[in-house]
């Protein structure tokens, strides 16, 4: 067993830096009144930025009841901490405040920011991304991915409701009856399964397709009809499904066509990690949709899985609403930091248990989490891609 403590037995208490975030439209903050209490209770000593969760609902004396103590400079909040605590990733303004020994934990993106994981590495700075908790049962109060992908398909339901100009619900009136709208989600991982109960929650009639068969079940559990097609998928070790064949895709996008063209919304979401988000409604798909129906692309960060969609755009192709939002949990900030401050949380517990950070690289939850280490990058793909750039 490898072990690295980052302080003696005997040392004092980890402290934890949450400062404010800086990246433009973020509003979550890293932790949340309620776990600063549980933290505080078992030995940590939290600092957190003056104003940082303002943003998200939670004002500054929320947190000293929490037994938080307010920091007013940033600078002095790096300067003493042990551990940073951040959503999204540090800028490179914040970079330079990161100092040989001292721990990060946020939304770094390495698989497709592989150079701020090496410039991290530069730094003796020991980095942990929470966009790379393995997905095993263990882990699964740390799964921050999935949390953001839960806010992230029921908010694209309500965008897609305010845009549409047709109830969602079947409407019996003194007009006649009005007929429920039908909704197509592309993509049953964890954002796709919550599009698709909310979507069902507010009445319309739901289908949805992906390519791995084994969320068959899960889609029918919800009330939706899952829409099956004779291809041969998988999925990888976290969870997500793999690339098609050339004529596999081919048929996938006939199927989908079909069905695109009968349909209100289309919520998308597929993606392939590190990977341009995969076409789905390619430009004559939209252009044979009926007029005035939305389509909201979960992927378009990625690209989009929409041949027509401007990511951090609303525009409008065929007569068709085509939106592209980024970032969609910040939107939903109050709760999406609760839930990655619990996220966090449990992985701060898992690693320092008694409030005394250790890495034991043979646990296979600290293993997937630290990119970086004494100077060394442990993240495999970003290897690859430092191999790449030499050669």
């Amino acid at each position: 067993m490898v072990l690295v403590s980052a302080q003696p037995e005997s040392g004092p208490t980890l402290t934890v830096g949450v400062p404010r975030e800086t990246i433009p439209g973020e509003r979550r903050v890293a932790l949340t009144p309620d776990v600063v209490k549980r933290l505080s209770g078992r030995g940590f000593r939290i600092l957190v930025e003056r104003e940082a969760g303002v943003a998200a609902s939670y004002p500054d004396g929320l947190y000293t009841e929490a037994g938080a103590t307010i920091v007013p400079d940033v600078a002095q909040l790096y300067r003493e901490a042990d551990v940073i605590l951040k959503v999204q990733r540090p800028t490179d303004d914040e970079v330079p405040l990161l100092r040989e020994g001292q721990v990060i934990i946020a939304f770094l993106s390495p698989l497709t920011r592989p150079e701020l994981v090496v410039q991290l590495a530069e730094r003796k700075v020991t980095a942990l991304s929470m966009d790379a908790i393995p997905r095993i049962t263990r882990a699964q109060p740390m799964d921050a991915l999935s949390s953001m992908s839960t806010i992230a398909g029921y908010k694209a339901v309500l965008l897609a409701a305010n845009a549409l100009s047709k109830f969602f619900p079947l409407l019996m009136t003194a007009a006649g009856t009005i007929p429920p709208a039908r909704v197509l989600v592309l993509g049953a991982g964890v954002a796709g399964l919550q599009a698709i109960a909310t979507a069902r929650r507010l009445g319309a009639v739901v289908e949805a397709f992906d390519t791995r068969p084994v969320v068959k079940e899960q889609v029918e559990s919800l009330g939706a009809t899952f829409l099956e097609l004779d291809v041969q998928s998988s999925q990888d070790a976290s969870g997500y499904a793999t690339e098609l064949e050339e004529e596999h895709i081919k048929r996938e996008i006939a199927l989908i066509k079909e069905h695109a063209a009968r349909s209100d919304v289309i919520i998308t979401t597929a993606l392939i990690p590190g990977r341009p988000a995969p076409l789905l409604l390619p430009e004559d798909t939209v252009a044979n949709m009926r007029p005035g129906s939305v389509i909201v692309d979960l992927a378009a960060e990625m690209g989009g899985n929409c041949e027509l969609t401007k990511p951090g755009e609303t525009i409008v192709r065929h007569n068709v609403t085509i939106m592209g939002p980024l970032n969609l949990p910040s939107e939903m900030a109050y709760h999406a930091s609760q839930m990655y401050a619990k996220n966090i949380g449990a992985l701060l517990e898992h690693l320092a248990p008694n409030a005394n950070l250790t890495f034991d690289m043979e646990d296979s939850i600290t293993a997937g989490v630290v990119l970086t280490r004494d100077g060394e990058v442990l993240h495999g793909p970003t290897r690859e891609w430092m191999k790449e750039r030499v050669a």
